[in-house]
């Protein structure tokens, strides 16, 4: 790799799509003077100058080629999961040793003494901050810089750490994570990471690329990354086991409400990929959005051949998008009524279609993208970003064009990237869950409150889109005492705490089965599937549900069933 290279694939002036090539290169001859990074056998990421990116392009790429944008998915015990009681079995003494968790995140503040071993020397065996390009860049990623063992632990012995290893979490989400999944005990605030003896594989997220977050008006402040960079540290963690010949869980604690919510995007048929090998399990967060009114879901009654949706727009958000999934084989289009009531007539139906619309009475701009069987899924999207939006009821009205067209989804964005006060009048709170815990191989995680067996309020419901059961499996994530960035112990909550805390308990079954020899080549299904098996089910309840999944983990239990 030449200077050049580097800095084609860090600059802004560049963008960035993902290409499903898997073998056969001349697919990526639709891009003669892009500069073309293979990630593995199947992805490549295709960087294009900007001056050559269409206004038009999800019409002239396709809407799965340009990245989606990630946001972060959290905000008691270790007993509620009865990792405790495991413990206790002198021949059953889990700690997670010889196991590796992957935590791809905000980065990690790697002095703090939960990290260090008895010795003083650090459980990470290796950092790759993607923000950095001033020190050694892995052999395959060609961008960031990695830090390994041997160079943190020089850092933690000098007066000025951060001149030898600079990676900092300036946030606190990945120290979360990785405090709650493999973090040394604390006696005085009463804390202990689930697998304190796992070593850690740290990949702190770039931040989105600037012509992404203005493609889909996420706000500046607003904690965002790309879909390409999260592959790429799924990648290097899976890298990094078979380097050191050990096994790895691997979690990201991010989610997108973009997708057809079904487990096909690129990040999640990745995870599936690496999910299925041998000593490899991958453990998702299912996201936050429950109950904020982000979901519709609605059926067409082919009497009236139309359905209408309303949305409450805040003059907080003067720009988002929301994307329409029509139900295959149908066709869907939609007319628009503005705050001030001023009528667009009914959209056409064509393969790709591509409109601006500007409101005359108001300031407000709609961009619409309608791809009638896009490229994954061969199912029919409409993107609509809006900017300069006027507060007030948006209405839609949605038809179907053919006796075919059953019904519809359409999911607004996640997290802190557009208000809560910005909903639809009607909403759905099933099929909330974000991608990639819509990713089938995975271990898909939801949250509960271990104080009153309660579901955490916030969580996301499933199934997916096409009816696939996720959630998988649920695990303590409400009001969970964590360490931050400035080694401080705040209260947590959130799927992305549950994941952390499941990741710690599979670093556990891995240490058993992997590293103890009781079953070799343990992967995500196998490991699922066992904790399914232990799982606790309430007996009012019928399993799986939407909210639950499978019921709520138990180690112990499961345990008892490997016996």
């Amino acid at each position: 790799m030449d200077g050049m290279e580097q800095a084609i694939f860090n600059s802004e002036e560049y963008a960035d799509l993902i290409v499903f090539y898997l073998n056969r290169p001349e697919l990526l001859n639709r891009f003669p003077d892009a500069t073309i990074h293979y990630m593995n056998q199947a992805f490549a990421i295709v960087h294009v100058p900007m001056p050559q990116i269409p206004k038009r392009m999800i019409s002239t790429y396709g809407y799965s080629a340009v990245p989606k944008l990630y946001g972060l998915t959290s905000e008691i015990s270790a007993g509620a999961s009865n990792v405790n009681q495991l413990r206790n079995i002198p021949n059953l003494n889990l700690r997670g040793n010889g196991v590796l968790i992957g935590i791809i995140d905000t980065g990690i503040d790697y002095s703090n003494p939960l990290f260090l071993k008895s010795d003083g020397t650090t459980k990470i065996a290796s950092i790759w901050d993607q923000t950095i390009n001033t020190g050694s860049i892995p052999n395959d990623t060609l961008f960031g810089s990695e830090y390994n063992s041997e160079q943190i632990n020089q850092a933690l012995a000098s007066t000025d750490p951060y001149t030898i290893v600079p990676s900092r979490d300036d946030n606190g989400h990945g120290t979360m994570m990785a405090g709650v999944a493999a973090g040394n005990e604390n006696l005085k605030e009463g804390f202990t990471g689930i697998a304190p003896d796992a070593e850690l594989v740290i990949v702190k997220l770039r931040q989105a690329k600037q012509y992404l977050r203005e493609f889909y008006a996420i706000p500046d402040e607003v904690y965002c990354y790309q879909e390409n960079h999260i592959m790429w540290g799924v990648q290097y963690c899976l890298r990094v086991s078979r380097d050191l010949n050990r096994p790895i869980v691997i979690c990201a604690g991010v989610g997108t409400s973009q997708g057809s919510h079904d487990g096909r995007s690129y990040l999640s048929t990745f995870m599936s990929i690496v999910g299925d090998f041998p000593n490899t399990v991958v453990v998702t967060p299912l996201g936050n959005e429950g109950n904020l009114k982000r979901h519709y879901y609605s059926t067409i009654d082919p009497t009236i051949g139309a359905n209408a949706v309303e949305l409450h727009v805040s003059e907080k958000d003067k720009g988002f998008f929301m994307e329409l999934w029509g139900n295959a084989p149908g066709i869907y289009t939609i007319d628009i009524i503005s705050p001030s009531g001023e009528y667009i007539p009914q959209t056409k139906a064509g393969i790709k279609e591509n409109m601006e619309l500007r409101f005359i009475f108001e300031s407000s701009v709609l961009y619409i993208d309608s791809l009638v069987a896009e490229s994954i899924t061969g199912e029919q999207m409409i993107l609509i970003r809006f900017h300069n939006v006027a507060s007030g009821i948006w209405k839609f009205k949605v038809y179907g064009m053919n006796n075919l067209s059953t019904g519809f989804h359409i999911w607004l964005p996640m997290g802190n990237m557009i208000s809560d006060q910005t909903y639809f009048m009607n909403p759905n709170v099933y099929t909330t869950l974000l991608s990639p815990g819509t990713a089938e191989v995975p271990i898909s995680i939801t949250a509960y409150d271990p104080v009153n067996n309660s579901l955490y309020i916030a969580s996301s419901r499933g199934y997916t889109r096409n009816s696939k059961i996720k959630p998988d499996l649920a695990a303590p994530g409400v009001n969970y005492i964590a360490p931050n960035q400035n080694k401080e112990f705040i209260s947590y909550s959130g799927t992305g705490v549950a994941a952390a805390h499941t990741s710690g308990i599979v670093a556990m079954i891995l240490e058993w089965g992997v590293v103890k020899g009781n079953n070799p080549n343990l992967d995500s299904t196998k490991v699922k599937n066992y904790l399914i098996r232990g799982a606790k089910r309430d007996p009012y309840l019928t399993y799986p549900n939407r909210e639950w999944g499978y019921g709520r983990i138990d180690l112990y239990n499961a345990f008892n069933i490997f016996r």
